[in-house]
């Protein structure tokens, strides 16, 4: 959010006229509820803030005879300068709510939170769209400092001021101890991270875009049979996105007119939202075919218990809280374990293979609850990550993993499925049978650890035409909620770098048939995508036919990746393994930021003689083998006395040079 020029230092003071300061009110409303929204105690809880946000930018002009309809500002200003008279007026408003007599209760709120007034609202609570853990994270940070604190860190992070500005203002809003707020704010910045000063123009902190939900439904409706009818006057006040509350924005909120809102139900006496069934995010049915972002939020509820409340709020409540739940909880390392920090997405909720299962999504996150129906065991509860997922890492979620397989919900924008082996390139596929809710039946999982690797199960899906023009990808099963994506970069050909492909053509189904058996290990590491980059063709000396040499990258949710840097020898069989060169991470080689690549091995030739080989990836001018001249290309092979233990290093157009990967 662009800064707007501003001299927050008092100057003789000139004068505007009131209809001028209204119209910077009506212009910069939005900006000026923000921050009074983040100055505010977050001790008045969600709905009370909004109210109070509102109200205090509403009431920021004194009256009309005050002044003959004028109001002071600094000398030779415009516009802009009653934007910041008006600023000030907010920002001691906010900073006000948060004062209180010597003598006051600390149970109760400051004096001026407990006066009534307009904005009002009767029978309906307001919530700001919930955010994702950088948002809840600087939320809790923001309550456990002063109000000064979080006025500081509100005009630095929304207006773009420096601390000089931001003391001055501090200064004149009637703060005491300005350097403690400055240091409280820089405090929440360093334990919020790089993004604390992104975070609150997002729409977690946004009071004009908010989620409504009943209040004590039921216990109204006991007493009687009127309906409260809500008199919200924000609503003359700016425009509010009312849709259900997304983390980030989805399209069934923001891209559906309010297709995919909350329709709010009974809510049982002293439920948080996150907690009640009601306010239950959902997404209407046509919304993945109607708007440019495809991933989980466009997933419609699915399952033929989405109706079921008390389903519903058993599982919300096992993610809020599974050890009160009595919950098995499992989650990747790379996980948060933190509660949803609102109402989550239902994406389905039906009996599958002897439970029932709830899936739900929180915008960074998915989350499977199953109970067996037959109660022989606890419920379990299992988390992933998905922040950043799209058409193909958003195709597909396990429902349940039992001994006869593993069932899919699929993506609806999933046209076709089909089963194939990883590890046998040239067989025709096998037709899934998909349930109109697009539940898949029981796939084959991959090897148990320990077993023999002669089969790696694999989902070729393909989407439909109305999101992606002939287009079909691979998922595998590794152990945890979301399916993890394959696929390959081909060999370098003429003119620009290739991209990460879908395994589809014959040269992808090779390099996985021979690369397969390596996601062994994997299970339950975050995994997000696999993809294997052949890098380099070398011929091999002694006519000993061709090589290919390629990198693994296993990338993560979190970022970090792995690799596996192999050489493809020629084979008989077309799941040979391929040979390990060697495994480094984490890092960012083999991936989108890490494109140029060296490698070395020592291979022995049928005659019974050692070579060291090398190659380089598309930049490579020249290499140089540890013990050996440097040679021109991109592959070299040294014959060596005995078996070697090459070193190599790449030589890049620009006259760089890269070493090999350290490898563990």
């Amino acid at each position: 959010m662009a800064p707007l020029p501003h001299r927050p230092d008092a100057v003789p003071p000139a004068r505007i006229g009131l209809d001028r300061a209204e119209a910077v009110v009506v212009e910069q409303y939005a900006r000026l509820v923000r921050l009074a929204h983040l100055v505010l105690p977050p001790a008045l809880g969600r709905h009370r803030r909004v109210l109070l946000a509102h109200g205090v930018v509403q009431r920021a002009l004194p009256g009309l005879t005050t002044g003959r309809g004028q109001v002071p500002v600094p000398r030779g200003s415009t516009d802009p300068v009653g934007y910041a008279w008006v600023r000030g007026r907010v920002l001691s408003a906010a900073l006000s709510f948060g004062r209180r007599p010597p003598l006051w209760p600390r149970r109760l709120p400051p004096p001026r939170a407990l006066r009534p007034g307009l904005p009002a609202a009767w029978g309906l609570r307001f919530f700001p769209r919930a955010g994702g853990t950088e948002e809840l994270a600087l939320e809790r940070a923001l309550a456990g400092v002063s109000a000064p604190a979080r006025a500081a860190f509100a005009l630095g992070a929304l207006e773009g001021l420096g601390a000089e500005d931001v003391a001055a203002l501090l200064t004149a809003a009637g703060v005491a101890d300005v350097g403690a707020a400055l240091a409280e704010a820089a405090g929440v910045r360093k334990r919020t991270g790089p993004a604390a000063d992104a975070l609150p123009a997002s729409e977690g902190f946004d009071p004009c875009q908010v989620q409504i939900g009943p209040t004590d439904l039921l216990s109204r409706r006991r007493r009687t049979r009127l309906v409260g009818v809500g008199l919200v006057a924000v609503a003359a006040s700016c425009a509010l996105a009312v849709a259900g509350p997304a983390p980030v924005p989805g399209p069934g909120a923001s891209e559906a007119d309010g297709k995919g809102g909350v329709a709010p139900v009974a809510e049982a006496r002293g439920a948080t939202p996150a907690l009640n069934p009601g306010l239950l995010r959902r997404a209407d049915a046509a919304v993945w075919a109607d708007t440019a972002r495809v991933d989980f939020t466009a997933w419609p509820p699915r399952g033929g218990r989405t109706e079921d409340t008390e389903l519903l709020g058993r599982a919300l409540r096992a993610w809020s809280s599974p050890e009160a739940a009595g919950v098995e909880l499992t989650r990747s390392r790379t996980t948060p374990a933190v509660p949803p920090a609102g109402p989550p997405q239902l994406l389905y909720a039906g009996d599958v293979a002897g439970a029932a299962v709830v899936l739900l999504h929180d915008g960074t996150r998915a989350a499977r609850y199953a109970e067996p129906l037959n109660g022989s065991s606890p419920p379990s509860l299992e988390v992933a990550r998905t922040d950043g997922a799209d058409v193909t890492t958003a195709a597909a979620l396990v429902l349940s993993r039992t001994e006869r397989g593993v069932r899919f919900l699929l993506a609806p924008w999933v046209s076709g499925a089909e089963t194939r082996d990883l590890l046998r390139p040239g067989a025709a596929g096998q037709k899934l049978r998909v349930a109109e809710d697009g539940v898949t039946e029981a796939v084959a999982g991959p090897p148990v650890a320990g077993a023999a690797c002669e089969r790696w199960p694999v989902v070729r899906l393909r989407s439909s035409p109305r999101v992606v023009e002939d287009h079909a990808f691979l998922v595998t099963d590794l152990g945890e909620l979301t399916a993890a994506r394959l696929s390959h970069t081909p060999l370098p050909g003429p003119g620009a770098s290739r991209a990460p492909g879908e395994t589809t053509g014959e040269a992808a189904a090779a390099a996985w048939a021979r690369v397969g058996c390596r996601l062994a290990g994997l299970e339950r590491s975050g995994v997000r995508s696999v993809n294997t980059w052949d890098f380099a063709e070398q011929p091999l000396p002694e006519d000993s036919g061709r090589a290919v040499w390629g990198c693994t990258r296993v990338s993560t949710w979190r970022g970090p990746g792995q690799v596996m840097v192999h050489l493809r020898l020629p084979a008989r069989r077309a799941a040979t393994p391929v040979r390990l060169v060697g495994e480094s991470g984490p890092t960012a080689a083999c991936g989108r930021f890490g494109r140029h690549l060296v490698a070395s091995t020592a291979w022995r030739a049928p005659s019974g003689r050692w070579y060291a080989l090398a190659a380089g990836s598309r930049e490579v001018r020249a290499l140089t083998v540890s013990g050996h001249d440097r040679e021109g290309g991109r592959t070299v092979a040294v014959r060596t006395d005995g078996e070697p233990d090459p070193r190599v290093t790449g030589h890049l157009a620009d006259g760089d040079e890269l070493v090999e990967l350290d490898y563990r």
